[in-house]
């Protein structure tokens, strides 16, 4: 970016706060946030009569105040599709995980505390033959139905569209129209739905209770579609059998009453974090901005601005 524009970057990576970004903004004509930098109406006003383009890293923009950049005609892009495999594959390793104890008997060694095998140590759940129900069958949550159908998984998906009837009979996936149904039916739930307004607290305290005690949780998309006070209270109780999460309702922190629970795996927002990852989200900007400042749509636009 430096060799292709005029670059002011953020050399220490951790967050800007509010006053920061909005300095930012008001002195350039493309920002570029993560995840962890909340745009909202007031760094877009301060952006006022310069800041054109919002060229998010990251696919999700959840954290952007769409309705404002809109209003002051920025045009917003993200980097879909370069993130697909990595959080696939991270999903997949809680879906492992979890249900076969792996961080628990990790901790266990770890602390010296294993006295050597016995028939009815550490006993988890085997996966071959268990019902998964994934929640969002985008890309990333038809990435994961490929690889756990190779794990013996049968795959249910509840989405806002259906996909092709070719690509349900290639992943041998049956659609729920009704999430309340899938969630009542399956054994791992996973999520990857993007959070919007319609999926805040999508799986809630009364859809929770409609998983059996059998039931494993699997969260790689946004801490806020769960009711985590709810999902911690049917873990401490015993009415669901465990959950994976990367994300959390006020990241960085978490929760310590998840920290607490043994039948938990946790892990640090990992879902994009391999170097192919990061390098291929930052070739995306690169490409959005590019384009936009040779006068075209940008390829990963998913805002339309006025200039």
């Amino acid at each position: 970016m430096r060799e292709l524009f005029d670059m002011v970057g953020n050399p220490d990576d951790l967050p800007m706060d509010a006053d920061a970004l909005a300095r930012a903004a008001a002195d350039c004509d493309v920002l570029v946030p993560t995840v962890t930098d909340r745009i909202d109406a007031d760094v877009i006003a301060a952006g006022k009569g310069r800041l054109a383009l919002i060229a998010n890293y990251g696919a999700g923009f959840n954290h952007i105040d769409m309705a404002a950049a809109k209003a002051a005609g920025i045009v917003v892009t993200n980097t879909p599709g370069v993130l697909t495999d990595d959080t696939a594959d991270l999903a997949m390793a809680l879906i492992l995980a979890v249900p076969r104890r792996m961080t628990e008997g990790e901790r266990m060694l770890r602390a010296g505390e294993w006295s050597g095998w016995r028939p009815t140590g550490m006993l988890g759940r085997r996966i071959g033959g268990r019902k998964l129900g994934i929640v969002g069958m985008g890309r990333i949550g038809q990435a994961v139905a490929a690889r756990a159908r190779a794990f013996g998984l049968s795959i249910h998906y509840h989405s806002r569209h259906r996909v092709p009837d070719v690509l349900e009979a290639q992943l041998g996936a049956v659609w729920h129209a009704d999430l309340d149904a899938m969630l009542a039916a399956v054994d791992i739930v996973s999520i990857h739905t993007p959070h919007t307004s319609d999926t805040e607290m999508l799986i809630d305290a009364r859809r929770i209770a409609l998983l059996g005690n059998h039931a494993f949780v699997i969260n790689t998309s946004r801490g806020a579609i769960i009711d985590q006070d709810a999902l911690i209270e049917a873990l401490e109780q015993g009415r669901i059998a465990g959950a994976g999460l990367d994300v959390y309702t006020n990241e960085p922190a978490v929760d310590p009453r998840l920290i607490a629970l043994p039948n938990v795996v946790l892990t640090p927002h990992l879902g994009s974090a391999t170097v192919e990852a990061r390098e291929g989200m930052g070739a995306k900007v690169i490409t959005n901005i590019r384009v936009w400042a040779d006068g075209h749509r940008p390829p990963d636009q998913v805002l339309e601005g006025w200039r």
